[in-house]
């Protein structure tokens, strides 16, 4: 059965839907995805046969490249959410705009290397159902 997956970006102007199975789910520590994602990491979908229909916002989609490097990202230029991207290799989709709920667990974290000095040992900090009171 293939998946149908929906999704936007955070202020709602731009929407879409995917058809297709994930391949891969890597959880991304390197420095740009750091950087672009402003957390501990990226978590990104890759589909090698998904296809992806805008239904919404497309004109407000923009790119951004690394010079001189395969690191690229699409964002909403409303609200400077992650988005997804038509690559030759197919679509990279970040886990956290889309609206369903993704079946696939992540394969690996990967970059490691490169991990942020405060990420070791999050598993062992508080947590909360909602904000700190």
């Amino acid at each position: 059965m293939t998946d149908k997956h929906t999704g936007a970006c955070l202020c709602g102007a731009v929407s879409f839907e995917i058809e297709g199975d994930f391949d891969k789910f890597f959880l991304c520590h390197c420095s740009r995805c750091r950087k672009f994602s402003g957390s501990a990491h990226a978590s990104n979908l890759f589909s090698t046969e998904g296809k992806i229909t805008w239904h919404s916002g497309e004109d407000r989609i923009r790119h951004y490249e690394v010079p001189d490097t395969r690191f690229a990202k699409s964002f909403c230029a409303e609200c400077g959410s992650p988005l997804p991207r038509e690559r030759p290799s197919g679509l990279m989709v970040p886990a956290g705009c889309l609206d369903t709920p993704v079946e696939i667990e992540p394969d690996a974290h990967i970059f490691i290397a490169d991990k942020a000095s405060w990420d070791d040992r999050l598993d062992e900090v508080k947590t909360f159902n909602q904000g700190p009171g």
